[in-house]
């Protein structure tokens, strides 16, 4: 049977809806087909009580990018939430990321030169740091670390920061100005009126299937498109014959009430005796005046074989299986694989879709 599309793109997240919407636009014909009930994947926002929902936790867009940027606002306008979190630890609240407010409510130091005497003495030297703590106590000392590293690493990945490696702290800032947004990034914000509407936009005129599995019938669906873009899990497409891949869940725990809970989008709870890592306010990503307020506690877990999976475990073990999976899919030209469970890699918003317009554009004239 002759295929009736040039690409059968399996997944309406960020990445497959970002290389649908370049396909069509470049006149190729394509089919979305989507496991869950709605489009977005973990971008999905709803309406609750008047509130924009991030359904599957906080999601908040930044980009120093000029291309993504220019991109993602044909189909958005976007907000100008900035992202300031506070650490709960221990019945007190802390600026954070690390900055000029957070040194004064730990030392009392009034000047930069202050406290950088003070971190300086703090720190336990150490050149060649093997793995998360060795790097933390290098850089900011014991005290940073055990408020406002160790619990929340403890919970996030189930694993004591001795086990896992030490590139992965080296996201977290260290200011020493008064400046606490936690991005960088030249552009930051909220999509107005949801991540949904966004992508609905983006995905207008593309014929889209939902609440189907393409790996329960993929023989099936295989014969419909030339070539198909799966941004699914990578090792449950090829039935988990060298391993399974290990990730993080998250369970999430909803509640709709009255007045305003914490003031702030973003609370990070970092001790390692609650259970949850942070509580969402979502009213808060938006300026919204509404009576009632929604929040969420993000409660990680393991992932089973149900669940979403939401963070990929890179320790060795894991890479090795990947690299036999990236090895056999690369001798199957049919299929393009992207997203963070196709590349088993965690994607900011902005990485993903430069990824997905870096391989639309390789396959545009193809």
């Amino acid at each position: 049977m002759q295929p009736k599309y040039d690409y059968l793109v399996v997944g309406s997240g960020l990445t497959g809806s970002v290389f649908a919407q370049k396909m069509t636009a470049s006149g190729k014909s394509v089919l979305v087909i989507e496991k869950r009930k709605h489009v977005g994947g973990n971008c999905y926002t709803e309406y609750i009580n008047g509130i924009q929902v991030h359904r599957y936790g906080a999601h908040i867009f930044h980009t120093s990018n000029e291309v993504v940027w220019n991109y993602i606002r044909n189909f958005a306008a976007f907000n100008n939430f900035v992202n300031r979190p506070k650490v709960f630890y221990r019945d007190r609240l802390y600026s954070f990321p690390v900055n000029m407010m957070t040194f004064y409510q730990l030392w009392g130091t009034i000047t930069p030169e202050q406290a950088k005497i003070k971190l300086k003495s703090s720190v336990i030297n150490n050149c060649a740091p093997k793995n998360m703590e060795e790097w933390a106590l290098a850089n900011v000392g014991r005290e940073i670390y055990e408020i406002f590293i160790k619990g929340y690493t403890l919970k996030q990945w189930n694993k004591h920061p001795r086990e896992l490696p030490s590139d992965i702290l080296k996201r977290v800032p260290v200011r020493f100005t008064f400046d606490d947004n936690y991005f960088e990034d030249n552009y930051q914000g909220i999509p107005i009126g949801g991540y949904t509407k966004m992508i609905d936009r983006m995905l207008d005129g593309i014929q889209i299937v939902l609440n189907t599995d393409y790996l329960q019938n993929k023989e099936d669906w295989d014969t419909v498109a030339e070539k198909v873009f799966y941004t699914g899990r990578l090792d449950e497409f090829f039935g988990y014959k060298h391993g399974r891949l290990e990730y993080r869940g998250l369970k999430f725990e909803d509640s709709l009430l009255n007045g305003d809970f914490q003031g702030n989008a973003v609370v990070n709870y970092t001790d390692e005796r609650i259970p949850y890592t942070r509580i969402i306010e979502h009213k808060h990503f938006e300026k919204n005046e509404t009576e009632s307020t929604f929040i969420t506690r993000e409660v990680p877990c393991d992932c089973k074989e149900a669940d979403i999976p939401y963070y990929p475990v890179l320790t060795e073990k894991n890479v090795v299986i990947l690299n036999r999976y990236l090895q056999e899919i690369s001798l199957m030209p049919k299929y393009i694989i992207g997203g963070r469970l196709g590349m088993f890699k965690y994607f900011d918003m902005d990485d993903a879709i430069a990824a997905a317009l870096a391989v639309a554009e390789k396959h545009r004239c193809s």
